[in-house]
C-alpha cells in the first residue's frame, strides 16, 4: 500500500516522504514538515494516534487525513480529537484520496484570508457579518463563532467535542443536542434547502464537516 500511494501521489506531480513505521513517519514529518500528511494508524513502534498527538504538540498545523481499517466511530473520534483533519476507511479509492488532499492543499492557501465566500453567502471575520445575496443576515455570536469555525476548518470532520471546546469552552455545561440545534439553526440562516444541506454536512455518530461544492473547472 505504501509503493502504490507513492507511486500515485508522484504521478499526480507531489513530492512525496515515506515511512514505515510510527517512529520514522514522526522523525519525517518534525524534520520534512511536509505540506500533507497520509497517516496510518496501524503502525509498528509508534501508532498513528500517538504521531499524530506528537505532530501537532510541536505546533505542526499541516492537514493530516487518517487511513483506518477500523469501522468504530470511537476510533475516528480519538483520532480527529487528537489532532487528525479527516479519515479514510480501508479499502478506499486512491483518486478520493488524491481528491481530498488536493482540496485540503488548496484550502490551506486560503486559510490566511478575511472573507469567505460559499454560495450565495459571504463571511466578513474582521467585520464580524454574514451577508446572503447582498443582505446582511443576523447572527448571534455564538452562531458566528461556530460559522467562523466552519468555514476556517472547511474540509476538516469536526467532533462535537471539538466544537464545544472551541465554540462554547470545556467550562460550559451543554450537551451534544445543543450543538445539534445550534447547527440547525445556522443551516437555516446559510443553506439552500436547510433539509438537504449544501454546506455543513452530518457525519454520523461524529460530528459535522464544512465542505461546500468545489468549483467546477470548466464554468458550466
Amino acid at each position: 500500500m505504501l509503493r502504490g500511494l507513492k507511486d500515485n501521489f508522484e504521478f499526480a506531480g507531489y513530492g512525496v516522504l515515506t515511512a514505515v513505521d510510527g517512529e520514522e513517519g514522526l522523525n519525517a514529518a518534525l524534520d520534512g514538515k511536509p505540506d500533507l500528511i497520509i497517516l496510518d494508524i496501524m503502525l509498528p513502534k509508534i501508532n498513528g494516534y500517538e504521531v499524530c498527538r506528537l505532530i501537532r504538540g510541536e505546533g505542526l498545523d499541516m492537514p493530516i487525513i487518517m487511513l483506518t481499517a477500523k469501522g468504530e466511530e470511537s476510533d475516528v473520534v480519538l483520532g480527529l480529537n487528537l489532532g487528525a483533519d479527516d479519515y479514510v476507511t480501508k479499502p478506499f479509492s486512491i483518486k478520493e484520496l488524491l481528491a481530498r488532499a488536493a482540496a485540503f492543499l488548496r484550502r490551506r492557501r486560503q486559510s490566511e484570508q478575511d472573507v469567505y465566500e460559499f454560495g450565495d453567502c459571504s463571511l466578513d471575520i474582521p467585520a464580524r457579518k454574514l451577508t446572503r445575496n447582498g443582505q446582511q443576515i443576523k447572527l448571534s455570536p455564538k452562531e458566528f463563532k461556530l460559522l467562523e469555525l466552519f468555514v476556517k476548518k472547511s474540509g476538516r470532520a469536526l467532533t462535537r467535542d471539538e466544537i464545544l471546546n472551541v465554540v462554547w469552552g470545556y467550562d460550559c455545561f451543554i450537551g451534544q443536542r445543543s450543538i445539534d440545534r445550534f447547527v440547525t439553526t445556522l443551516r437555516g440562516k446559510i443553506e439552500p434547502d436547510p433539509h438537504r444541506p449544501t454546506f455543513i454536512h452530518t457525519i454520523r455518530e461524529i460530528g459535522y464537516k464544512f465542505e461546500p461544492p468545489e468549483p467546477d473547472a470548466s464554468g458550466s
